[in-house]
């Protein structure tokens, strides 16, 4: 496998990259041209915003090919386009075969939840001190204990096990929160979410982790329950606040996540009508809020 770097100003990045994908590249990708230098310009983007910039004022597109003559015959074809006027080609190169399984996997350690409760990839053993070892390996769903709304939706349910109740885990991800549920005494969990992909997700997790829970689509979600999980970004969750709130039983509880700092009181008021909710836990700049129904 080798690899074609090209320069590339802001306004001719995405007609390159398509022309290489047509070329047969194998992926694309692209870099600041300026990083690790006093020009560099980092980009920030937050969920629900719009993107703060196009890109960057000069960019590396990165292509990778089977082989060097692939690479070649992109490069001198490109070359000859009127828009590749400003760009240059800056090399080809061969890249190192790696171990990527090994490499994905090295990058995923054992989460701490609370001192007793770990989520633990596969391929590592579980700490010595983990009472509740929960198995969950990347995967095509949202959800792998390291993001900070999951933690703090995981840790609230550890220290308040829903010991014999019925709990919705709406917008279950990889299931996560649903299987974390289960193995802290939860008699009953539905898990829904509008994603298939997350559905066969939540279901092979669960059985990976011996746990029993229903999972389908958002209709399996019948009734009420004494404890309402959501873990999804601000804007949907403003939306289902009457549906959300519907399923939570009368002093019942509604624990919402996928909420940053700033869009605390947006989703306090759009819940008012229903329910108070408070943050009951904040990290890295997003809250964990909490509700009880009267």
């Amino acid at each position: 496998m080798v690899e074609l770097r090209l320069h590339c100003p802001q306004d001719q990045v995405d007609t390159i990259s398509e022309a290489l994908m047509a070329l047969d590249a194998l992926s694309v990708s692209v870099e600041d041209a300026d990083a690790h230098t006093d020009q560099e310009h980092a980009l920030f983007g937050e969920p629900g915003m719009p993107p703060p910039a196009a890109g960057w004022l000069r960019s590396h597109v990165i292509a990778l090919f089977a082989d060097e003559a692939s690479a070649q015959e992109a490069g001198q074809l490109l070359a000859l386009q009127a828009f590749f006027e400003n760009s240059s080609l800056q090399g080809i190169t061969e890249v190192p075969e790696q171990d990527w399984v090994r490499l994905t996997q090295s990058q995923f350690e054992p989460v701490p939840i609370t001192d007793t409760f770990w989520v633990v990839p596969s391929w590592h053993q579980a700490p010595a001190q983990a009472q509740w070892v929960l198995r969950l390996d990347p995967g095509l769903a949202f959800g792998t204990g390291t993001h900070p709304t999951t933690r703090m939706c995981l840790r609230w349910i550890a220290m308040h096990p829903p010991t014999d109740q019925r709990v919705l885990d709406y917008g279950c991800g990889s299931g996560i929160l649903a299987i974390g549920a289960a193995m802290v005494g939860a008699s009953h969990v539905d898990a829904v979410d509008i994603d298939p992909d997350a559905v066969k997700a939540t279901l092979a997790n669960a059985h990976d982790n011996q746990v029993k829970i229903n999972t389908g689509l958002p209709e399996l979600a019948q009734g009420t329950y004494p404890l309402v999980v959501a873990n999804i970004l601000a804007a949907p969750l403003k939306v289902l606040a009457p549906l959300l709130c519907a399923h939570v039983s009368l002093g019942g509880q509604l624990l919402l996540a996928g909420i940053l700092t700033r869009q605390t009181e947006e989703i306090q008021a759009a819940y008012q009508p229903y329910l108070a909710l408070q943050v009951a836990d904040e990290l890295d700049g997003w809250v964990l809020m909490h509700g009880q129904r009267d």
